[in-house]
């Protein structure tokens, strides 16, 4: 007798769907909040500091507490990876987001701070945990899940500048509306949650774990924290101070948070044309070389040109920006497994934040003594012309660099 067929497929087969249809929905969603709790936060410096009054110290670590975070935070990324699971460790750092960005609503300094290094902290282990879950979870798509991912990090991004100052004049004030982002950020932490919980349940042999400081001794590991160390510090100190130098030399707040939305919304055709290039091995050198020309152009036009033509340093910068993706891509596809991934993630990131700590921070300081963006222009350029020489070195003859992870330093442990 022949037996009638099982109908099992057909839900497992609808499970597939649902639970891929989720995690790509996971992406989307945590890349719009990747860089909203920053972006939304720059064009509202000024009226902050008018609203609560303080000076030129706070004013200058607001706009480096992230890049802190991204460091120390991003440091202990592998560990709790290690003991929630993945996921977990993901959902942990969206609830850390949405109450950071919740606390932001208060008229107090100390407040403003506090949510800050909050949420910052939230943003720092999802940076560093991201490119794992797409390796762990869309390994035939590594390369279309991080333009996807990038992409969306920039719309979000986009979003939040440009509208930031809309959305605090409409609720009353600046504080409210930086609050106001914490609404997308619980939206994704809703999204992901029923992946936090499916993460936790998981059983068997906990997987590898592989220390990320002993690849600080190898080339891959020097070339790709320098590189992340450069890039960050310009990238976060365009993103912290363009609305202030713009409002420093004649433009309204609003024009100036539109200037910012302009720069992310341009990266976002670059993220999908570079990285069509990174596709191709002879083209990877070619679009290192494009963006990171197109960042020291973008960086001269914002020191040379009146305020009147910001367009054109805000066009050139934004295709600067395109130098995040490709690495994050180079840094996916590193590694023998996720492990080895997190812990060039980890190293990577939290050292170069560290580094890029000094841009935000330090040029604000000086700006505050010399009362001119002139000078910290200048060593921004200088910068520029630093990252062309590492993105000339780590894009190699048209791929990752290929040094081998030693066992010994970077084993198990």
């Amino acid at each position: 007798m022949v037996a009638a067929p099982a109908a099992v497929p057909l839900p497992a087969t609808r499970s597939s769907w649902t639970t891929g249809a989720l995690m790509i929905a996971a992406v989307v969603l945590v890349g719009l909040n990747l860089r909203a709790g920053i972006a939304s936060a720059a064009p509202l410096f000024h009226d902050l500091e008018n609203l609560l009054g303080y000076g030129t110290l706070v004013a200058s670590l607001l706009p480096t507490i992230p890049v802190l975070c991204f460091a120390f935070a991003g440091a202990g990324t592998a560990w709790l990876v290690k003991h929630t699971g993945l996921e977990r460790a993901i959902g942990i750092a969206l609830l850390l987001l949405t109450l950071g960005l919740a606390v932001r609503a208060f008229e107090s300094t100390w407040l403003l701070l506090a949510g800050t290094v909050l949420g910052m902290c939230g943003l720092a282990i999802c940076n560093v945990a991201m490119p794992s879950f797409i390796r762990e979870h869309h390994p035939q798509r590594t390369a279309s899940m991080t333009a996807t991912y990038t992409v969306t990090m920039s719309v979000g991004a986009t979003s939040a500048a440009a509208l930031s100052v809309p959305v605090a004049a409409s609720l009353g004030s600046p504080t409210l509306g930086l609050a106001a982002w914490a609404i997308p950020a619980a939206l994704a932490l809703l999204v992901f949650l029923p992946l936090a919980i499916a993460g936790s349940r998981k059983t068997g042999p906990a997987g590898p774990h592989v220390s990320p400081w002993p690849m600080l001794a190898t080339r891959k590991g020097l070339l790709f924290t320098s590189m992340f160390g450069v890039q960050a510090l310009l990238v976060y100190s365009l993103l912290s101070w363009l609305p202030h130098i713009l409002i420093s030399r004649g433009s309204d707040p609003a024009t100036a948070g539109f200037m910012l939305g302009l720069v992310q919304a341009i990266s976002i055709p670059t993220v999908l044309l570079l990285l069509w290039m990174a596709s191709k091995p002879r083209l990877l050198r070619p679009a290192f070389m494009l963006t990171c020309g197109a960042a020291v152009a973008g960086f001269l036009a914002l020191l040379l040109l009146p305020v009147e033509f910001s367009v054109v340093p805000s066009v050139l910068t934004g295709l600067g920006l395109g130098i995040f993706p490709l690495l994050m891509l180079m840094i996916s596809r590193s590694g023998n497994n996720a492990a080895e991934t997190t812990a060039l993630s980890t190293l990577a990131q939290s050292v170069g934040y560290l580094i890029a700590a000094l841009g935000p921070f330090g040029l604000g300081l000086l700006q505050g003594v010399l009362g001119s963006w002139t000078v910290p222009l200048v060593i921004l350029v200088g910068v520029t012309l630093l990252q062309i020489f590492l993105g000339y070195r780590i894009s190699g003859s048209g791929r990752p660099p290929s040094e081998p992870l030693d066992p010994e330093t970077v084993g198990p442990r």
